[in-house]
């Protein structure tokens, strides 16, 4: 009898230890963008690890990458979300109510309206040329987008575990360093946009005991640079996996910073 109650605490500790096993591995990540170019990538290691990955597209069926993913993975949940849709993204908080997100990253961007390829494809983004029609397409995906989904999922990063809301940017948007090159006009001024929304969201989310980071992620060789000769580009997986371990070691110290894919501080 005398060993009852040290059976009793054994199996608790046991019991203690397989539910922090289980946290340990219940991790969930949503991503914007998810079925190409970086945000696939992002939706591929973390589905590696064992997360559970909320690949979040805008097509009119499910992407044929991303059900690809789910048969080797089968904890990616594949989810419609247009992020200028307003009414689809509190659609998809509204439908993952009381779930908590450790992870959010906000891949999905426009950044160009043709192929890369074709050199006119571009023209809408030059001065004497702007397609004025286009501002608000940009604006809505690239800035808009962002901060609809910090507003719609604020409860479910704020409940998790790793509390952590990531933008994925670019130095294009940096207005302390002169542009190279008078194109992408549009791209440009909408990622200057993103990044100062991302400063205010890093100070209300900071209440909230959530880090907002949002990073420059180099130049990645995603599907539109394949076939293309350009020099100094990384491979997206190496680029998304210095990204996840850069991302991994943010604390709340480091909110409201404009990151390089190491961690270091992009110019903005």
């Amino acid at each position: 009898m005398r060993a009852f109650p040290q059976i009793l605490r054994a199996c608790g500790v046991a019991l203690l230890l397989g539910v922090l096993a289980g946290q340990a591995n219940a991790e969930t990540v949503l991503i914007t963008g998810a079925n190409q170019g970086i945000g696939l990538e992002f939706a591929r290691q973390y589905a590696a690890r064992g997360w559970t990955v909320v690949a979040t597209h805008r097509r009119s069926s499910p992407p044929e990458e991303l059900v690809k993913l789910q048969k080797e993975f089968p904890k990616v949940r594949i989810e419609k979300m247009d992020v200028t849709d307003h009414a689809q993204v509190d659609a998809l908080a509204l439908k993952m109510k009381g779930e908590p997100i450790d992870l959010i990253i906000n891949n999905a961007a426009l950044k160009r309206t043709g192929p890369i390829t074709d050199p006119n494809a571009n023209a809408d983004q030059r001065l004497g040329t702007l397609d004025y029609k286009l501002f608000d397409d940009f604006m809505h995906t690239n800035v808009t987008g962002p901060l609809r989904i910090a507003e719609s999922f604020r409860e479910h990063v704020k409940s998790s575990q790793l509390k952590k809301f990531i933008t994925i940017s670019s130095a294009a948007g940096s207005v302390s360093v002169l542009p190279r090159a008078g194109d992408n006009y549009w791209y440009r001024i909408s990622k200057a946009a993103l990044n100062q929304a991302m400063r205010l969201v890093s100070v209300d989310y900071k209440k909230d005991g959530v880090l907002v980071a949002f990073f420059h992620p180099g130049g990645v060789r995603t599907e539109s640079f394949k076939n293309l000769n350009i020099q100094g580009l990384e491979e997206t997986d190496v680029a998304v996996e210095r990204l996840v371990k850069t991302i991994d070691g943010l604390t709340l110290k480091d909110t409201g910073r404009f990151l390089t894919p190491d961690g270091r501080d992009q110019p903005w």
